[in-house]
């Protein structure tokens, strides 16, 4: 069996064997040879493809060290899901898109930095994908960018509020009480992205408004990043209503999950019917993630995968076999 031996910097080294070796034996686990580091020489030892795959990621790894990227279990799947792609982890990892505090907004998987370049390049760019694949958080991410930069002068988030079991009428406060339930993820993730009291003097101000899909109706969002989520949820009425928003100077984001439609039966999702009628417009990108994208605990990933094959095994009747969009 082929041998190879690389030798690296002590820093390198370090960061790679990780606590306790814990980062090698990660590595380990995602490579087909057996991983020995001794001082700063690492040692590689399977056959011949396996040895020439496990020496490329260690030295995408070793870039990214030198770089000031911190090597743990994320970034070490990150940099193996990259290359099985053949993209360049580098290219796909340092594309920061937003820091704040001890945070770096960086794509993780090849789709995550195709959904990101789309968003640059287009005025509308729609997100489809399970759980966990970073839709939304991204597009706020690049949203909180674009204000900080002045490309925009306010960020727009909405969702539909579609009511699951509860009346908005019979829930207890006014009407904010009422709808934060629904918009809360949104609220999540902006405090992610921002010290808390920023969030509220931009919310305060209007330079940051978060609302139910149906305060749109009526207004034209001139110079806004315009995001809307759960997409899967509004009506083809409501999607057009939305997407006729868009105002000179502004960007809109729609993500949306097709496997998790909460509408009654026999009502279509907006999010399906869209595809079919924007697919080939000019300025308009969709970008289809699938659960080889989600970036959460490796249990989320085997759960979408598991809900995946029970949908492939469903009848024809079933709601998720219906509501599939076009490859």
């Amino acid at each position: 069996m082929p041998k190879r031996q690389m030798e690296l910097t002590n820093e390198v080294a370090a960061a790679l064997a990780g606590a306790h070796d814990s980062s090698l034996r990660t590595l380990e686990e995602h490579l087909a040879c057996d991983i020995f580091l001794r001082g700063n020489v690492v040692t590689l030892d399977g056959d011949a493809e396996a040895v020439q795959e496990a020496a490329t990621v260690i030295l995408e790894l070793s870039t990214l060290i030198e770089r000031g990227h911190d090597i743990g279990p994320a970034t070490i799947e990150s940099v193996t899901r990259v290359l099985e792609q053949r993209e360049s982890p580098t290219r796909v990892l340092e594309d920061v898109i937003w820091r704040h505090r001890n945070l770096r907004v960086a794509p993780k998987t090849v789709n995550q930095k195709r959904y990101v370049d789309a968003i640059r390049r287009n005025t509308i760019s729609f997100g489809v994908g399970p759980a966990g694949t970073g839709k939304t958080f991204l597009a706020i991410a690049m949203a909180t960018a674009a204000l900080s930069r002045r490309d925009v002068n306010r960020i727009i988030l909405c969702r539909p509020a579609v009511e699951a079991g509860e009346r908005l009428g019979f829930l207890p406060g006014d009407l904010m009480a009422k709808v934060d339930p629904y918009l809360r993820p949104l609220f999540d993730a902006l405090h992610d992205m921002m010290d808390a009291e920023k969030v509220a003097a931009h919310l305060e101000k209007g330079v940051i408004e978060v609302a139910p899909l149906a305060f749109m109706r009526g207004r034209t969002l001139n110079d806004s990043f315009i995001i809307l989520d759960e997409a899967q949820n509004t009506s083809p009425e409501q999607m057009k209503m939305f997407l006729t928003r868009l105002g000179f100077g502004s960007k809109v984001v729609v993500t949306g999950d097709v496997t998790q439609i909460d509408l009654p039966g026999d009502q279509q999702s907006g999010l399906v019917a869209v595809t079919d009628i924007l697919e080939d417009v000019e300025g308009i990108d969709f970008i289809r993630f699938g659960g080889e994208d989600v970036v959460r605990h490796k249990m989320v990933q085997r759960i979408v995968a598991a809900y995946a094959a029970h949908a492939e095994r469903s009848t024809p009747g079933l709601r998720p076999a219906e509501r599939r969009l076009k490859p």
